[in-house]
């Protein structure tokens, strides 16, 4: 029981926050509203803080490359499997979102924030670059920002000593922000408790059938996901054969993954799951630890879910060409910047939500949520790991990977 408080507490006193507050809008309506500026101080210490701590994740990681020690073959392919299960994952539930749409719950429940459309044009510019350094220290301007910090990342790695000092830097204030975002987020059961206790007493209950109509959405798609995707991917990989292996060794690393809720915890059993499946070591060695941080399925089925109930809030459309392509890149990119930051799931939000230039008022819905299918997407981010792992081992080492195990890339793919 101690083991499961640990490992729960945070959602936990979340959704404690979010029951009080529930409970309160439920009984006091609109006279709530004296409880919105609490949400308001949690959102903007939380606006404050991920410019840097973004910054400071993704430049100290590119950084801290050691360059020449590379398995060319094996990363290489390992990112197309990373990115096209990613793909798979947010197609899949872009198809669900669209056959059993979340706004027909929200009817009632819009939004009055508007949000400005610009020209498509417009809108990829202002969202990969900016005119004047300070702007990419706005939230607005997340994307160009994060590719200023990759810049920043591999500069430093060429810089090689002479770039030590700055590397030490970029290190140390990684770990600084990442323990400013843990304080904040230690607010977040009285923030995001004063924010729902606003929403429900000035929208209604309605609120609550939207939120069980998009959680019952995504642990439908994601047991889906789960059980027919991930048959599927060990199908490409060994056959019948590997279906057979996959399932029979992915029982422990299911149960450690819900149990502690962490993609990282599960590794070991992802690592011992390996052996046994009969993947090689190199590739599980840096698949697998990989997958931990960058590798993010459920992340990208929750993403979705989380942009088709903010759209319906705030009454846009989730369905044209435009909103559809920036869904999927978004949800890629989400799925890859996450996985590095203590609660990554809010950071993504926050890129989403910047992105689309909607209001802060739309955080909350998505870090409810986010909140609420935390176990069911650590139960996909995780154990996906293993049988992209499957995956990659039949792509660079051939049908015979299963029978040639740790032996089988002992000539020649490492630099």
């Amino acid at each position: 029981m101690n083991n499961f408080y640990k490992n729960y507490k945070g959602i936990i006193w979340l959704l404690t926050g979010i029951l009080c507050g529930s409970v309160a809008g439920l009984a006091l309506g609109k006279k709530i509203e004296v409880l919105k500026p609490i949400g308001d101080i949690f959102l903007n210490l939380l606006f404050t803080a991920v410019i840097p701590l973004v910054f400071f994740a993704i430049s100290s990681a590119i950084a801290g490359l050691e360059p020449g020690k590379k398995l060319s073959r094996i990363m290489g392919v390992m990112c197309l499997v990373f990115l096209g299960t990613v793909i798979v994952a947010a197609c899949l539930t872009m198809i669900a979102v669209w056959l059993f749409p979340v706004h027909e719950q929200l009817t009632g429940a819009i939004l009055t924030e508007k949000v400005n459309p610009q020209p498509i044009g417009n809108q990829i510019t202002a969202l990969f670059t900016t005119g004047e350094f300070y702007e990419l220290l706005s939230r607005k301007s997340m994307l160009a920002m994060i590719i200023f910090s990759v810049i920043i990342g591999f500069a430093a790695l060429r810089s090689g000593e002479k770039g030590t000092a700055f590397t030490r830097f970029l290190h140390g204030g990684n770990e600084v922000f990442k323990q400013v975002f843990i304080i904040i987020m230690k607010l977040g059961p009285v923030g995001l408790g004063a924010y729902f206790a606003y929403q429900v007493g000035v929208f209604g209950p309605q609120l609550f059938g939207a939120y069980a109509r998009s959680l019952g959405l995504y642990y439908a798609t994601g047991a889906f996901y789960f059980v027919v995707i991930f048959s599927v991917y060990a199908f490409i990989a060994g056959g019948v054969k590997g279906m057979q292996k996959f399932w029979r060794n992915n029982i422990i690393p299911s149960a450690t993954a819900v149990g502690t809720c962490s993609s990282i915890a599960t590794i070991p059993a992802n690592m011992d799951a390996a052996k046994k499946i009969g993947i090689p070591d190199v590739i599980a060695n840096v698949t697998i630890p990989l997958g931990g941080t960058l590798h993010k399925d459920g992340s990208s089925i929750s993403s979705i879910i989380k942009m088709a109930v903010v759209f319906a809030l705030f009454g846009k459309s989730f369905n044209s060409a435009d909103v559809v392509l920036l869904a999927l890149a978004m949800t890629v990119l989400v799925s890859v910047v996450e996985g590095g930051i203590p609660n990554g799931g809010y950071v993504g939000e926050l890129l989403f939500i910047a992105a689309y230039g909607f209001p802060p008022e739309a955080l909350p819905p998505a870090m409810i949520i986010g909140t609420l299918v935390d176990p069911m997407a650590t139960l996909l981010n995780s154990t996906g790991d293993t049988v992209a792992a499957m995956m990659i081992a039949r792509f660079t080492e051939g049908k015979g990977w299963m029978e040639n195990g740790e032996y089988g890339l002992e000539s020649g793919v490492t630099e």
